[in-house]
């Protein structure tokens, strides 16, 4: 096991245990309430066994350790950061970019270090592709949302809207064009595109009444920059295996 895919399955753990695992509900309250959460011993918990699992190293125990450790420390103090009027709408990126940064710290410590023994070994582009289909779920949805939180863009729900239909939709276009960008089916990302505006498109719709044509295209340019440069660093990340 080289470092690039220690690093890429220590980000498979963190997408795991900080989206897969983990509810809108309970990170609400994990959010407010700081170090008094309920469910931050178990958010921890469950950052420990899913980075020592898949390191697949038994004396990764240590670093996992540690991971988790800090990552209780950045998710306890970040209800501070929320309170904060000059970072409160970055918390986000400045929890992720913290957490990011001691795993790949962690990481590189523990490689260059510590004799690796590894029980599994993985290939590179099994785990590549893993990483990026999870990246383009859940992670993307809410850092679009964040985005449109910093700018301040909102917009009102509609009564019939169904609900997380949005998210879905844009989870399946992204993973659409990762795949097509693996593939090099450029001219698929144009058509699908395509598809999409004449699908959203409502030529009833008056200027008087509620209109998200601009919050949907800044959403769906954001859905598409994000799954393309995903795309683009899966195959780079393939090139020099």
């Amino acid at each position: 096991m080289d470092f690039t895919q220690l690093i890429i399955l220590q980000l498979i753990a963190h997408l795991l245990a900080d989206y897969s695992f983990q509810s809108d509900a309970k990170a609400v309250e994990k959010n407010e309430k700081g170090f008094k959460s309920n469910f931050l011993k178990w958010h921890i918990l469950i950052v420990f066994i899913s980075s020592w699992i898949l390191s697949f190293q038994v004396k990764f125990i240590i670093a996992s350790f540690i991971i988790a450790l800090t990552h209780w420390i950045i998710d306890g103090f970040k209800p501070k950061f929320l309170k904060s009027k000059s970072l409160g709408k970055y918390a986000f990126f400045i929890d992720q970019i913290l957490h990011i940064g001691v795993l790949i710290t962690i990481s590189y410590l523990f490689y260059y270090n510590i004799k690796s023994d590894v029980i599994i070994d993985i290939p590179t582009k099994i785990t590549a592709s893993i990483l990026a289909f999870l990246i383009l779920g859940k992670p993307t949805n809410i850092v679009i949302k964040e985005i449109f939180r910093i700018y301040t863009i909102t917009l009102e729900k509609a009564k019939n809207e169904l609900l997380n239909a949005g998210k879905l939709i844009g989870t399946i276009e992204r993973w659409l064009i990762l795949i097509f960008v693996i593939l090099e089916q450029y001219e698929a990302i144009g058509f699908l595109i395509a598809a999409k505006s004449i699908l959203r498109y409502n030529p009833k719709t008056e200027n008087t009444e509620f209109n998200k044509t601009e919050y949907v295209l800044i959403g769906t340019m954001l859905s598409f920059f994000i799954a393309i440069i995903i795309g683009i660093s899966y195959s780079k990340i393939l090139l020099n295996l």
